[in-house]
């Protein structure tokens, strides 16, 4: 090119770029109880998140309301971690030192002394007479209603079991019959023994580890309902008895900056000071319930609020931070002399030793609300001079029961080991990921049957896109061309995925999530259908990409704990895709082989191996787990499904036919009867159908039409007009039978 020809032209750049606009990100956005509303959630710390959560106090049974936080918390804390990927360290206590387990351990202790000491039926009488004085005054002065039901069928129970020993001793029964009486009257009196036992003997129990057995068992109980229920460890575990020296130096501290004072060899904290300093305020969560007595006893414990404890007060509104043994119960030194630690104070000395002045997440159960977590931030306040121990404070809904609050005077108390017996893990998680983390869940027969309901579509979809993509291909064969169809398809898993997105960023909604992710396997089984009803095959990797998804979301929300790539565990957790792998390919092999027979008898018309094939179906796989559908003129289709599952499904079926078959016959048999008193009605000749209604007419003419009513009294025009016209009908329904007999 000569100078002439690139005269004007400069040197060639690349043209300006400009970025794209984008759309706005959703942010996360947590209920925060301590403003009751929606926050952005801002970690401290990058993406660092400390959490801490109220863990149980261990003296009983865990039950569904525990279940109701931890399986919560669970999902709320995978969530964060696995799919907005904070580093969370999760810190979570044992309450293994309280007024409940002091006296629960106490009278187990001393109804066991009893028990082996193996009282006569006579002391045994004399015993629970005397017992049952201060229970029926007990009795008398609870206004509870629940509690008061309880206590009601306590003495029920008690009083039936007292009156057959009274007879026996009275009549001068002795030997096994008066023993086997006695014995039941021992294990109804228990509750009843126990109190009385407790209140007479309770002040001599001074062995320390009297009380460290019963929280120990329960608190491993515990652990063992937690792994049942797939909820994650904790990544710090702390105990109470662990951390008593930690507990004794938080309080002095709160005492030595001058928001607690020394009473009677007891610690209180001064709520008025602490609330008047300009710095602090007292009851953040629920100002609202300040002054609440009957909360603020029961939260610092039934061996607590006597006369003379509650006068050590300064106010009414104070608490305890350290709490001077009585006798019969366990004790620590401390520079204000032997004692145990205050509830509140626990949470606050051991979440400050191991996550410091100030934590992003704190959780519990809606009821700790008031006092206990209130009492929490003002004696942490308090300690480290500060008015942000806690940045977020999330509180898990109530959980009722079929619409009634859980209560053992209801008879609706439902352990976590019961709940598992009825329903699995997943179940219950899935039940739990259909309602708000933060509102009341009601544990109901309708709830667990969506959420089964739930699991069994997500399953059958799993299964569907399994054997899609076990169709036998080459590589390149995996690559179909995207019609219309796939890109609509496509276009929705998009729009899915954006709105679980959304709905996870609004308060982490997994009730809304779940049905978006309903919404795309409905719209997915609707395009399979499609192809499967043009006789085309469903385009595998699409499916797959989907399938993929929401199986990864499912282990986000802890309802898979497999290494599966798509869709639910068969079998133990582990196991699942060594078995597929294994059994798959033979499963195929007994399919197609089963296919080719079925061919070879339809066309000989051999009934008998026709029948043999769908008992492999239909009785004998089942028992393996193994689920065959027969489509007409495509192949059959293998799925692994649990045995239970398809022993249910197919006692379902059973029950369905028989329904069916029931109202088939009672359609018949009123058919019949129908056709019966239609061919009676027929029978009757019109001059003889009013003739039997004397009650109704006295007189009637030639062709025995009624022309006077019962009293003598002649008929109406209206009234023979209507009567005429039922004649008539008559009339007409006898000549067709006289034609039928005729005939």
């Amino acid at each position: 090119m000569s100078d002439k020809d690139g005269q004007g032209k400069g040197k060639r750049v690349q043209p300006l770029w400009m970025p794209p606009e984008g759309t706005a990100q959703s942010k996360l956005c947590l209920y925060n109880s301590l403003t009751r509303s929606k926050e952005v959630f801002t970690p401290l710390d990058g993406k660092k998140v400390l959490w801490y959560c109220c863990g149980p106090t261990v003296y009983d049974a865990s039950h569904m309301g525990h279940a109701r936080s931890y399986i919560s918390f669970d999902i709320l804390r995978r969530i964060l971690k696995d799919y907005f990927k904070y580093d969370l360290f999760y810190c979570m206590n044992i309450t293994d030192i309280d007024d409940k387990i002091i006296k629960r351990a106490r009278q187990n202790h001393l109804f066991e002394q009893y028990q082996k000491k193996k009282p006569d039926p006579s002391k045994l009488l004399e015993d629970v007479k005397t017992a049952l004085k201060p229970f029926t005054a007990k009795l008398a002065g609870t206004t509870d209603p629940d509690k008061k039901q309880m206590l009601e069928r306590i003495l029920d129970t008690v009083t039936s079991a007292l009156g057959p020993l009274e007879k026996a001793v009275q009549n001068g029964i002795s030997g096994e019959e008066t023993g086997r009486i006695a014995e039941k009257l021992l294990e109804e009196s228990k509750d009843l023994l126990s109190d009385w036992l407790d209140a007479e003997l309770g002040s001599q129990v001074t062995e320390n580890s009297i009380f460290s057995t019963l929280p120990k068992y329960w608190e491993e109980e515990f652990h063992k309902d937690m792994e049942a229920l797939s909820v994650l460890p904790p990544d710090v575990l702390t105990r109470v008895s662990e951390y008593v020296p930690e507990i004794v130096t938080f309080v002095k501290k709160v005492v030595d900056n001058g928001y607690g004072y020394v009473s009677n060899g007891s610690v209180y904290f001064d709520t008025v000071k602490f609330d008047a300093s300009p710095n602090h305020s007292y009851a953040k969560l629920v100002p609202e319930a300040v002054g609440d007595q009957a909360a603020l006893q029961e939260g610092e414990g039934d061996l607590s609020i006597s006369a003379d404890r509650l006068s050590e007060k300064r106010s009414p509104n104070d608490f305890a931070l350290w709490k001077a043994s009585k006798p019969g119960e366990p004790s620590w030194d401390s520079p204000w002399g032997k004692g145990r630690p205050g509830w509140h104070i626990e949470c606050s000395a051991m979440a400050g030793s191991i996550l410091g002045e100030s934590m992003d997440i704190h959780g519990g159960g809606y009821d700790l609300r008031f006092p206990h977590h209130d009492n929490e931030l003002a004696q942490s306040e308090a300690f480290f001079e500060n008015d942000h121990w806690v940045r977020y404070f999330l509180h898990t809904g109530h959980l009722t029961i079929a619409g009634c609050k859980m209560s053992k005077s209801l008879k609706n108390f439902i352990t976590i080991k019961e709940a598992l017996r009825s329903h699995t893990a997943r179940q219950l998680r899935l039940a739990f990921l259909m309602h708000s983390w933060k509102d009341t869940l009601d544990y109901s027969t309708n709830t667990m049957e969506s959420a089964i309901q739930y699991e069994r579509f997500m399953n059958e979809f799993f299964l569907n896109v399994k054997d899609i993509l076990r169709a036998p291909t080459d590589v390149t064969g995996q690559y179909q061309k995207w019609e219309q169809e796939e890109l609509e398809l496509h276009r929705s898993f998009c729009e899915r995925k954006s709105a679980v997105d959304e709905a996870l960023c609004d308060n982490i909604d997994t009730r809304t999530a779940m049905e978006e992710m309903r919404s795309l396997v409905s719209q997915c089984n609707s395009y399979i259908a499609a192809k499967k009803s043009a006789k085309v095959f469903p385009n595998r990797m699409l499916l797959d990409s989907v399938a993929v998804y929401l199986t990864e979301m499912f282990k986000i929300f802890g309802a898979i704990d497999s290494e599966e790539p798509i869709g639910f565990p068969i079998g133990g957790t582990g196991q699942s895709m060594n078995l597929e792998a294994t059994v798959m390919p033979f499963l195929s092999a007994l399919s197609q082989f089963r296919e080719s027979i079925r061919q070879i008898a339809r066309e000989q018309k051999v009934t008998d191996i026709l029948q043999l094939c769908d008992s492999l179906r239909d009785d004998i796989l089942p028992e393996l787990g193994v689920r065959l559908e027969d489509h007409e003129g495509l192949p059959t289709v293998v799925k692994l499904v649990d045995k239970e599952t398809l022993l249910k499904e197919k006692e379902e079926k059973k029950k369905a036919e028989e329904e069916k078959k029931r109202k088939k016959e009672e359609a018949s048999r009123k058919k019949q009867e129908q056709e019966a008193a239609k061919l009676a009605k027929m029978k009757v000749p019109p001059s003889e159908m009013f003739k039997c209604e004397m009650d109704k007419f006295s007189q009637f003419d030639e062709h025995g039409f009624p022309t006077h009513d019962a009293e003598g009294k002649e008929l109406s025009k209206a009234q023979t007009k209507k009567l005429r016209k039922l004649f008539e009908a008559q009339e007409k329904l006898h000549e067709e039978y006289l034609q039928m007999v005729q005939n």
